[in-house]
């Protein structure tokens, strides 16, 4: 059986500004705001004989990309059941609760999520990073956890390993 050893990966500028809310209803949802939202990962693979893990700065890439992609947008959860989005050239229209506010394309962002919550933000941030198997079979990767924050001393953090996926 292989030896396996964890890395953490908490720089500094896993980070990025981004605005939400959270929907708690179809009648009750929070009023548009921001956070600096912070990302980390604890991921576990196999010790090799030269006393390496694996080449971590392929993840502290993807990480820092991810961010970047994110950095200065409105972050809306397309697959809420309280929301009713449509559009036209230049605009979203965010419907709730009978109130729809427009936001600019240009500024926002359409997550394929149920909530922009640091729950379901780490559980979207971690499909994106286990994506590619590839990587993952390569390095001899066995677990991810990956947790995001919106504010000091609160991660939402989710869980991926090679015995849950398959």
């Amino acid at each position: 059986m292989p030896q396996l050893s964890s890395i953490e990966i908490a720089k500094s500028y896993l980070h990025f500004s981004a605005a939400h809310f959270t929907v708690f209803s179809a009648i009750d949802r929070e009023r548009l705001h921001g956070h600096n939202w912070r990302v980390a990962v604890e991921i576990t693979g196999e010790m090799g004989d030269d006393g390496l893990c694996f080449d971590y700065a392929i993840y502290k890439k993807i990480l820092k990309d991810l961010c970047f992609q994110y950095d200065e947008y409105t972050l809306i959860a397309e697959q809420s059941p309280h929301l009713q989005i449509s559009e036209d050239d230049e605009f979203y229209y965010v419907k709730h609760n009978h109130r729809t506010q427009p936001l600019l394309k240009t500024d926002t962002i359409l997550l394929p999520i149920k909530n922009v919550t640091i729950e379901s933000m780490a559980a979207y941030l971690l499909d994106v990073l286990v994506s590619d198997s590839k990587t993952i079979d390569a390095c001899k990767i066995h677990a991810f956890e990956l947790r995001v924050s919106s504010g000091p001393n609160q991660w939402g953090i989710a869980r991926w390993s090679r015995e849950c996926s398959k």
